[in-house]
C-alpha cells in the first residue's frame, strides 16, 4: 500500500489540552495516527499564527504515539477562518505549490477539525481534484477509553467510481436531452448528437450561443427549452426575453433593446428600460440577429463584453447580466465578408455555434413528430385523432419523399397535422383526407412561376362547363386548380384506369391492393362528377 499523507486543519478546540489530562480525551489529529490497522507516514497540519504553540504540542504528541509519522506544520495566512474567500484562497495557493505525487503516496483530507468553512473548502478542492485525495472523517469511540483512537471513514469524491451514481447522472443527462426535444424520440443521429452537446454546454456555460438554421427549424423553441432547463437547475433566475430583430427598425430598434431616457427622441414621452435590462439574470434570445443595424451591433457588443451600456439619450451607464442566445437563418460569415455584420460581434457570439437541420434533412424524425403533434392536439381539443393504417402509410410515404419540400419546416408539419386532425371524422384520419392534404402541401410549395404557368384561364372555363357557377365560387383556389388538373389528365387518357395510373403513379407502388380507377372515381364523385361527364366535352 502506498504511504499515507493526511492533510487537515489543527482543531483549536478538539485538539486542545496541555496537561496530562489531555491523554484521556479524544483528540482527532493525534488519534488518527493511533490506529493499529494503518500507519500515517506524513501529516500536513494546517494552522494559523495565533495557534502555533498548540500546533507544536500536537506535533510532539504525535511523535510520542506514532514515531513513524512525520508532522509538517503549515502556517496559513488566514485572519478570519470564517471568511470563505480568504480560506479558500489560502488553501488554493498552498495546494498549487504542493508537490503531489499520486504514484508515490495516497492523500487523505481530514475534515474532522477546522471551521465549517475550512471543511467545505477542503471538500471543494478534493472534488475538483486540485487535491488528488479522498475525504477522511474521524469520530470518537462509542465509549470513552483513555487513549482510544476512535473510528474513521474514507469518502472518495471521484463519482466515476460509483456505478449507481454514474448511472443516476447519466439518466439525469438523458432526461435533460429528452426535455430539450420535448420528449420526442427523434431518430436522426446527427440531430440527437447535436442536442446532447447543447445540453452539456447549456449546463456548464454562460457564454453566448448561436443557433443557425432555416425558418421553422426550431431555434426559438430550443432557446426557450434551454432557459427552462437552466432555471430548473437554479443556474438562472431572471426572465426569458425574446425578440425578432427583423422587426426592429430605426430609433425603435435601439430603444427596444437598450431602452431610452424620456425625451430621447420624438415620441419618447416616458423612460423605457429596454429588453436587455428586462433580461437581467435571465436569458435573452435575439432571433435573426443578422438583421440588426450597425449601431445596434456596436452597442450589443459592449453589452455582451462589459455587461454595461448606455440607454438612448442617457449619459449614465446601466448594467445587465444576461446570457445571450442568438438565432439566424443567414450565414454570418458571408455577412461579415460583405461588411453587413461586425466581425468582432460575430467572434463574440461564435463560441458555441449549432446548425439546426431542416425537417427535410431529418426525414426519419417526421413520424415521431407527427405522433407528438397528434398528442398535443388531443390535449388541446380533448379529442383523440389517429390515422387509418393506409392513410398513415400514404402520408409518411409522401412526407419522407423528395417531393415533400417542408420549406416552412416544423411550422408546415404542425399546420398539416392540425388540418388532418381537425377534419377527421369519428377520430380517424382517412386516406382521402391524406390525399387532399398532400394536394394542399404541393400547392403550398409550388414555386410562383410554376403557379403562374399552371393557372391558365382554360382550366376555369373547363370547370364552368362541368359545375354550376355558385359551386365554383364556393371552391378554394387550391381545390379549383387541383380539379382542373385532374380533368385535363382524364381528357388526355383513353380510360379511367389509365388516368388513375397517371395520377397515382407514385403512391400506387406502395399499395398492396391497387385500384387506381376506383380512387379516381371517388375523387370525381366528391364534386358530383363522373368519368363520362368529364370526358363528354373532350
Amino acid at each position: 500500500m502506498k504511504p499515507i499523507t493526511v492533510i487537515g486543519f489543527l482543531g483549536t478546540q478538539l485538539d486542545s489540552g496541555r496537561g496530562a489530562g489531555r491523554w484521556s480525551k479524544w483528540r482527532p489529529s493525534v488519534a488518527i495516527t493511533q490506529h493499529e490497522d494503518m500507519v500515517v507516514a506524513r501529516m500536513e497540519l494546517l494552522y494559523t499564527r495565533s495557534h502555533v504553540d498548540l500546533a507544536r504540542l500536537v506535533q510532539k504528541d504525535i511523535a510520542t504515539v506514532s514515531p513513524e509519522t512525520e508532522v509538517n506544520l503549515v502556517e496559513l495566512p488566514i485572519r478570519d477562518p470564517w471568511d470563505f474567500e480568504e480560506v479558500y484562497g489560502a488553501l488554493y495557493d498552498w495546494t498549487s505549490s504542493y508537490p503531489f505525487d499520486s504514484d508515490q503516496a495516497q492523500y487523505w483530507l481530514n475534515i474532522t477539525t477546522g471551521t465549517h468553512v475550512a471543511q467545505i473548502c477542503l471538500f471543494l478542492l478534493a472534488e475538483s481534484r486540485a487535491i488528488p485525495g479522498v475525504i477522511l472523517q474521524a469520530s470518537p469511540p462509542k465509549r470513552q477509553i483513555d487513549g482510544a483512537a476512535g473510528n474513521y471513514a474514507l469518502i472518495d469524491l471521484d463519482l466515476s467510481r460509483y456505478d449507481a451514481l454514474a448511472t443516476r447522472h447519466a439518466q439525469a443527462q438523458q432526461d435533460a436531452v429528452a426535455f430539450l426535444k420535448s420528449h420526442i424520440p427523434t431518430r436522426n443521429p446527427r440531430f440527437n448528437q447535436l442536442i446532447a452537446e447543447i445540453e452539456q454546454v447549456a449546463g456548464r456555460s454562460q457564454a453566448p450561443m448561436l443557433l443557425v438554421g432555416p425558418t421553422g427549424a426550431g431555434k426559438s423553441f430550443l432557446a426557450r427549452r434551454m432557459y427552462e432547463l437552466k432555471k430548473a437547475r437554479h443556474q438562472i433566475s431572471g426572465a426569458f426575453v425574446e425578440v425578432n430583430c427583423a422587426t426592429l427598425r430605426g430609433d425603435s430598434a435601439a430603444s427596444t433593446l437598450f431602452g431610452h431616457k424620456k425625451g430621447a427622441f420624438t415620441g419618447a414621452a416616458t423612460e423605457r428600460a429596454g429588453l436587455l435590462r428586462t433580461a437581467d439574470q435571465g436569458l435573452l434570445f435575439l432571433d435573426e440577429i443578422g438583421e440588426l443595424g450597425a449601431d445596434e451591433q456596436a452597442m450589443l457588443l459592449m453589452a455582451i463584453e462589459e455587461k454595461r451600456f448606455y440607454p438612448m439619450g442617457s449619459d449614465k451607464e446601466v448594467s445587465s447580466d444576461f446570457q445571450l442566445i442568438a438565432g439566424t437563418n443567414r450565414d454570418l460569415r458571408l455577412e461579415v465578408s460583405a461588411g453587413r455584420f461586425r466581425e468582432d460581434l460575430f467572434a463574440r457570439i461564435n463560441l458555441w455555434t449549432y446548425n439546426l437541420p431542416g425537417l427535410a434533412q431529418r426525414s426519419e424524425d417526421i413520424e415521431p413528430n407527427i405522433d407528438h403533434l397528434l398528442v398535443q392536439h388531443a390535449q388541446q381539443t380533448h379529442r383523440t385523432e389517429r390515422f387509418n393504417a393506409e392513410a398513415r402509410k400514404r402520408y409518411l410515404q409522401f412526407a419522407q419523399s423528395p417531393q415533400a419540400l417542408w420549406s416552412g419546416n416544423f411550422r408546415d408539419l404542425h399546420a398539416s397535422v392540425t388540418r388532418l386532425a381537425t377534419l377527421s371524422t369519428s377520430g380517424r384520419i382517412t386516406e382521402d383526407q391524406v390525399e387532399a392534404e398532400i394536394g394542399r402541401l404541393q400547392w403550398l410549395w409550388q414555386r410562383p412561376d410554376a403557379v403562374a404557368a399552371s393557372s391558365d384561364v382554360s382550366a376555369d372555363v373547363a370547370l364552368e362547363a362541368l359545375l354550376p357557377g355558385d359551386a365554383i365560387e364556393a371552391m378554394d383556389l387550391f381545390d379549383r386548380m387541383q380539379l382542373a388538373s385532374v380533368v385535363r389528365v382524364c381528357r388526355s387518357a383513353s380510360s379511367l384506369s389509365e388516368a388513375g395510373r397517371q395520377l397515382f403513379q407514385a403512391s400506387r407502388a406502395q399499395r398492396a391492393v391497387v385500384n387506381d380507377a376506383d380512387r379516381l372515381r371517388k375523387y370525381l364523385q366528391k364534386f358530383g362528377l363522373s368519368w363520362d361527364l368529364v370526358c363528354s366535352a373532350r
